[in-house]
């Protein structure tokens, strides 16, 4: 660990949420960064660590990868060789239900779509948030401008988790072999699709109230 980084244990952070505003209404952490990341398996470690209460998880994840635009729509528009960019997402969607999550009362029923990567499609209602105190959301494009700019004022804490590029180029490499490509189309992909986002979602880091990174199953926050 590097003099400019210290320990952030996640159960920590649920304690000091919990003990703090959460109490109050649903709160909403949101983690950005760049594909491949590992955003997913932050949510999922950070719900893991707030835990369950007698009614069930106190935290749920609500992925903006649920927002992708169908592959018939993409084709529609011709964009289907660039889905995963800003503009391949439905951005007023996901501003819309983020704030219906905040609004509405616990113990209603809010759903909120998910994505299958077996068949590359969004699959609505894929979780349902009813009583879960936490919201826990991530996404590449949380800190974003433009179509994006209306997330951030419903996020209470901002987080952007960062990785090496090599990292980023390699779990992209092996995410898209597996789900199908030759090594030559994944390469592809991740040269002139995935960097070049990852690339402009890098000028966002500065937006976040926390920027984390990795290290052997750990996470550190990074001191500025």
């Amino acid at each position: 660990m590097s003099g400019d980084e210290r320990a952030m244990p996640l159960d920590r952070v649920a304690r000091r949420v919990l003990n703090g505003p959460a109490r109050e209404r649903r709160y909403v952490i949101g983690i950005a960064g760049p594909p491949g990341a590992g955003k997913s398996t932050l949510a999922n470690a950070l719900r893991e660590a707030f835990g369950a209460e007698r009614g069930g998880r106190i935290a749920e994840i609500a992925p903006m990868d649920g927002y992708h635009l169908s592959n018939a729509e993409l084709l529609g528009r011709g964009a289907l060789a660039r889905k995963g960019e800003p503009d391949t997402f439905d951005a007023a969607g996901f501003i819309d239900n983020l704030r219906r999550l905040r609004d509405t009362t616990i113990g209603q029923p809010v759903p909120w779509p998910t994505f299958d990567r077996r068949v590359e499609e969004p699959t609505p209602a894929g979780v349902v948030f009813t009583h879960q105190r936490i919201v826990v959301t991530e996404g590449n494009y949380l800190l974003f401008d433009g179509a994006w700019s209306g997330v951030r004022d419903l996020l209470d804490e901002r987080w952007y988790l960062d990785a090496d590029r090599d990292v980023l180029e390699r779990r992209l490499l092996r995410r898209h072999i597996r789900g199908g490509r030759s090594t030559d189309a994944a390469r592809a992909k991740v040269r002139d699709s995935d960097m070049r986002n990852a690339d402009l979602i890098a000028r966002t880091r500065a937006r976040a109230d926390l920027v984390v990174r990795e290290r052997h199953g750990g996470y550190y926050e990074v001191l500025r």
